[in-house]
């Protein structure tokens, strides 16, 4: 059964620090940071870790003028945000006075009941002023921070610790479900409507059109399959006034609901990072994936020679999930359509798939007899012993031994190809653990473990 995580959302007007408190937290360049105000204009999610809890961190763009048609696309995000969110973090600034655009933020979040937190960043720009005057927004508890300083952050964390839910189970049932991901206008909603043999989901030759997750159930081969066709993901920046307003929040919440996505990319626009950077989220939340290269009836002169000059020079640029198979569609004559299923149904075969603890050693010992590991600062790693995970919905494998952490990366590459080569397991990760064994747990050591 797979986990749903937590999501926190963090809102407030245009420049008060959510991106620098988002890239704190990270501890990475996620999100643009400049002075310019308004300088994110779209949500950005990633996953986040504090004390063993894990959760969604969702970065929004900041509220404005409402009569602006572009800054309304902005307060929907934000409103789509608290929705989805289960804590919501209102961001205001230490050093300005609280604005009409602060109130708009503070009632929104209260308005939704859910657990608000209140942050009053920039201290370090604020010594010595009275901040009495935030408890007037009516928010509790209240966070003081300085993203630049660092200050407040370990605190802030700690507190939404204690009251985070804990990752929810999503429906156990023999449903399977698949996410159509992608970037905008690449024929996801085509996709999804040939799947599932009707119109419904609206399709248009318009960026943006589909702005929720779309959900039909159809059966293949005695089967339930659930289809979900999301909005089109697109980098920060590129929203566009109107009808482009597509909620990344969602789209990243189908993936996380998913078994397994297909990512679809244009046969016109191959190798665009974008598409990389979405295959990363799918692997991210431990899901199946297929590459799926849409369009292709628009390729004059099209055959076997295309495709064979074509397929190496896209899985060169999906080299990060080399176990994804790639096929080559058209929603137009409906060629490769069938095979979809078919794929998605072999993948879930091959995540459930469990090895026999016996069988697993007997590969071990092959596999360390044929390529013994190499030893760095004259300690040789000895690996032992293996075993699956039995309530894990990736493949994952426990491999015993002492000296682990001097396993060269590619030494854990070999085993990953060998057991492959072996055992399949295409069209989704699998995971090793080494863990440390040791002789004996004197002074309460316990083995550590390390995931590749």
């Amino acid at each position: 059964m797979s986990k749903k995580l937590p999501i926190v959302a963090i809102v407030g007007r245009a420049n008060v620090g959510k991106s620098s408190l988002f890239n704190a937290i990270l501890d990475r360049r996620e999100a643009i940071v400049a002075r310019e105000a308004g300088t994110t204009r779209d949500s950005i999610m990633a996953k986040a870790e504090h004390n063993g809890q894990n959760f969604w961190l969702i970065d929004t763009a900041g509220i404005k003028d409402p009569a602006d048609e572009f800054e309304f696309t902005i307060q929907e995000q934000i409103t789509q945000a608290a929705d989805s969110a289960d804590v919501i973090w209102v961001m205001v600034e230490a050093d300005v006075p609280i604005t009409e655009e602060d109130r708009r933020v503070a009632k929104m979040a209260l308005k939704s009941k859910k657990p608000v937190f209140l942050i009053i960043n920039k201290l370090d720009k604020a010594k010595g002023a009275d901040l009495g005057a935030f408890d007037r927004l009516g928010i509790k508890p209240i966070i003081k921070t300085s993203t630049t300083q660092g200050k407040g952050i370990e605190q802030l964390l700690d507190k939404v610790a204690e009251i985070i839910p804990e990752a929810s189970e999503i429906e156990d049932d023999d449903r399977l479900r698949i996410a159509v991901v992608g970037r905008p206008n690449v024929g996801k909603s085509y996709l999804f409507n040939t799947l599932a043999k009707k119109q419904q989901a609206i399709v248009a030759d318009k960026a943006g059109t589909t702005r929720d997750v779309n959900r039909t159930v159809v059966r293949y081969q005695g089967r339930e399959v659930e289809l979900l066709d999301t909005a089109g993901i697109r980098r920060s920046g590129k929203i566009k006034v109107g009808i482009e307003r597509f909620s990344v929040i969602r789209a990243v919440s189908a993936i996380e609901q998913s078994d397994i996505c297909l990512l679809l990319m244009d046969v016109n626009e191959l190798n665009v990072q974008l598409d990389q950077k979405i295959a990363g989220m799918v692997k991210d939340a431990g899901k199946g994936l297929i590459l799926v290269v849409s369009k292709w009836d628009s390729v004059e002169g099209k055959d076997a020679f295309t495709r064979d000059e074509l397929a190496p020079q896209i899985a060169a640029n999906y080299d990060f999930v080399p176990w994804a198979p790639l096929i080559f569609t058209s929603s137009i004559t409906g060629q490769n359509i069938t095979k979809i299923f078919d794929l998605a149904m072999e993948i879930d075969q091959q995540r459930s798939k469990r090895i026999a603890t016996p069988e697993l050693n007997k590969w071990l010992r092959q596999a360390v007899d044929d390529h013994p590991p190499a030893g760095l600062k004259n300690r040789t790693p000895k690996l032992n012993y293996m075993v699956q995970e039995s309530d894990n919905p990736i493949p994952a494998f426990k491999i015993f031994g002492s000296h682990t952490k001097f396993l060269h990366w590619s030494y854990r590459r070999y085993l990953e190809t060998r057991l492959r080569k072996v055992y399949g397991y295409e069209g989704t990760q699998i995971q090793l653990w080494f863990i440390e064994k040791h002789a004996t747990h004197k002074h309460g050591v316990s083995p550590t473990k390390e995931k590749v």
